[in-house]
């Protein structure tokens, strides 16, 4: 087992072995909005024509665990490591910037996808969406965890407590996910808040997430692909290039 490799086991085992807090939990939480939403809203609500309001609200709480887990995964991981001071053990090794990149992003993917298919197979009873492009689905979830996954070693290695960490996600993450379309189509908004939304890389993440079960969306998957493939990218040069130089880790 190479080195990369070694970190990337140790990270998964990390949420592995609190399972019921890491993947079981946020399943809990997703089955609890998809129950009170749909509830209220379905049958009142008609979103892309005929689709139900529950069926539309499936793919978007499944990418919004997602996406959430993503980074809760590297940042919390980073941070635990600082603050408990095991952090040195790491430093201690021949690992490049890359392979800290690779399992860090890596596992926080794992995840991700560990959570979002767990709220998948949970919820899909109470409404089965069709599934139009799988390809489409495989490919946001892919971008979209590795990209938060990526944001989280950022906000880990920025954050030299739980307390800024807890503030990023609060202040950041949260409102980010919630205003991305999760709950609603954007068309439903006034002009100004509209153009707002399509300021926000999240919603672009879910709407294309989305794409691929209805085989409609706000925008085109396409232009969805580019904004969140540039984001992808940015983000992950910046994460490479603070673990390059140590950020806040070679004191």
């Amino acid at each position: 087992m190479s080195g990369w490799q070694a970190l990337f086991y140790k990270e998964i085992l990390r949420f592995w072995k609190v399972g019921f807090q890491t993947v079981a939990a946020p399943v809990i939480t997703a089955i609890l909005y998809l129950m009170i939403f749909g509830h209220v809203l379905d049958g009142r609500v008609q979103v892309y024509g005929s689709v139900g309001y529950t069926a539309f609200l499936l793919p978007g709480l499944v990418m919004m665990s997602v996406l959430q887990n993503a980074f809760a995964n590297s940042s919390s991981s980073m941070v635990q490591s600082k603050v408990m001071g095991n952090l040195v053990f790491l430093l201690l090794t021949p690992l490049s910037h890359r392979a800290w990149f690779v399992a860090y992003v890596g596992s926080s993917v794992v995840r991700g996808l560990a959570v979002g298919s767990g709220v998948m197979l949970a919820t899909w009873w109470f409404a089965q969406p069709s599934v139009v492009a799988p390809l489409w689905i495989l490919v946001f979830a892919l971008m979209g965890a590795s990209l938060l996954g990526a944001l989280g070693l950022i906000a880990g290695l920025w954050a030299e407590k739980f307390d800024q960490m807890a503030a990023f996600q609060n202040f950041i993450i949260m409102p980010m996910t919630f205003l991305s379309g999760v709950f609603y189509s954007i068309h439903s908004l006034p002009d100004f808040w509209q153009k707002v939304s399509h300021l926000n890389p999240f919603f672009y993440m879910i709407d294309g997430f989305r794409y691929g079960f209805f085989g409609v969306s706000d925008v085109s998957p396409w232009l969805s692909l580019g904004i969140v493939g540039v984001a992808l990218a940015g983000v992950s040069a910046l994460a490479l290039h603070l673990l390059r130089i140590g950020y806040k880790i070679r004191h």
